[in-house]
């Protein structure tokens, strides 16, 4: 069957802002026309205008929110970078904001309000009815980080005795459900789930089929206190759509979806990013000059400390340095070589430890295989270094120095790659925060003492 082609309309919702649409919302705003600047977004995606707003500066954005507060969204606000999301609830007018609030589900409150100091928090708590205030405080009363925090607690539910026809029928007369749903979580006598059917299983099967003979098979659940990354990262091992959510109790207390799961796996990726490179994980390039030099100095400083250490190990050697100078100029090379070799093992030690790839079990083979990678490019590197220093200083026994300390370096690079990732992490130490130096010590130190060991004992 042919699929029907997208309205234009549809199709522009879909995309990205172009720059013709750029540069129109630059214009409306230069010019304060809330017209021009409402029919310009008119296609745009909530997302999208979230994007808009991370993107201008500080008195653009204030313009833009005066502007536009007559058609602002609660989506766009679940959609802001955390870095100016207090700054946008600050300007926006206590109305717009609370009527913002108001549209939005249970867990993206939460996710909102946890980031807020508390005036900000009081009065969109103030702002919502009775119930979903209930439900919002009820969320936030578990730990931050965790699976009751990420959970909607909106949820469609139904006895185990349920038929098809049956659910039907209530879903069809139900004041009140939840914007969007994927499941329906049978629950037993006591509130406890016990299985859930998908929305498209109903509508194929026939009235008097019970509910619990078309239950899916993916159905687990989780408690509340469980840490989110967890739960995210068994909604990607297992391909969930959704999962409930259980008190110590077992009783069912919400659910999570899978945009929220991905979530979580998309702020961990990013934060594993900064933190390899010693970037504070809430650095944002809407943040102030002085609070990005200030989440990035702690880390430039433990890399000066380092680095020294690495100086002092050169110290030792000075003798040497000053009888070949040859040895200064290839000295870095070594040097260098292994970093990028132990930076290379450390990202996929960070990186298989975030995804539970690399555990106990398997920790033995992976280091072996590293080593092992690690000698065989030493040993390659190192014989295109030799005929490079050969052919440069003509000092023979200077080819042979510089091709055994590459291979020790790109070894003992690929070894602390992998063993102070996975040392940090059974110390409890986030292992992206805290490898890059240590790793970047142990090669820049093993390097400069093999090469300028073996030429003192070789050569001199």
């Amino acid at each position: 069957m042919q699929q029907p082609e997208p309205t234009e309309g549809v199709a522009e919702v879909l995309e990205e802002i172009t720059p013709e649409q750029w540069q129109v919302i630059r214009s409306a705003l230069e010019a304060e026309d809330a017209h021009a600047l409402k029919a310009a977004l008119e296609p745009v995606h909530p997302a999208d205008i979230a994007d808009v707003l991370e993107q201008i500066d500080p008195n653009q954005r204030t313009t833009f929110l005066r502007l536009y507060a007559a058609e602002f969204e609660g989506e766009i606000l679940s959609e802001i970078d955390e870095s100016i999301r207090e700054e946008v609830i600050d300007v926006l007018p206590p109305e717009v904001l609370a009527e913002a609030v108001r549209e939005l589900d249970s867990d993206d409150l939460v996710d909102i309000l946890e980031d807020l100091e508390q005036p900000e928090r009081d009065f969109i708590l103030g702002s919502l009815e009775r119930g979903d205030r209930e439900a919002v405080q009820s969320a936030m009363s578990w730990p931050e980080g965790s699976a009751g925090r990420l959970m909607q607690v909106e949820t469609v539910t139904a006895p185990e005795s349920f038929s098809v026809g049956e659910m039907i029928d209530f879903l069809r007369s139900a004041e009140e459900l939840p914007d969007q749903f994927y499941h329906i979580i049978l629950v037993d006598l006591d509130g406890h789930p016990t299985g859930y059917v998908t929305l498209g299983r109903v509508l194929a099967a026939r009235r008097d089929v019970l509910l619990k003979d078309i239950s899916e098979e993916s159905f687990r659940t989780v408690t509340a206190q469980e840490d989110e990354a967890d739960v995210a990262h068994l909604f990607n091992k297992y391909h969930l759509i959704s999962m409930p959510v259980t008190d110590a109790a077992g009783q069912l207390v919400g659910v999570i979806t899978i945009d929220d799961a991905m979530n979580v796996l998309d702020e961990e990726l990013e934060e594993d990013i900064l933190r390899l490179a010693g970037v504070s994980e809430e650095s944002s390039l809407s943040d102030r000059i002085w609070d990005t030099t200030r989440g990035r100095f702690v880390w430039l400083f433990i890399n000066l400390l380092t680095a020294i250490f690495a100086s002092f190990v050169i110290s030792l050697f000075e003798a040497e340095l000053d009888a070949m100078v040859a040895l200064a100029v290839l000295m870095p090379i070594v040097a260098s070589m292994g970093g990028n070799a132990g930076t290379q093992s450390m990202t996929v030690a960070v990186r298989a430890l975030a995804t539970r790839e690399l555990t106990g079990q398997n920790a033995q083979r992976v280091l072996r295989r590293e080593i092992i990678v690690g000698v065989i490019n030493g040993a390659a590197f190192g014989m295109i270094m030799s005929l490079v220093a050969a052919f440069w200083f003509g000092v023979p026994m200077l080819a042979m120095v510089i091709a055994m300390a590459m291979m020790l370096t790109l070894a003992a690079a690929a070894f602390a790659g992998i063993v102070l990732p996975l040392a940090l992490d059974k110390m409890g130490i986030d292992p992206a925060l805290a490898s890059g130096p240590f790793v970047t010590t142990v090669t820049d130190v093993v390097g400069f003492f093999a090469f300028l060991g073996l030429a003192s004992v070789l050569l001199l």
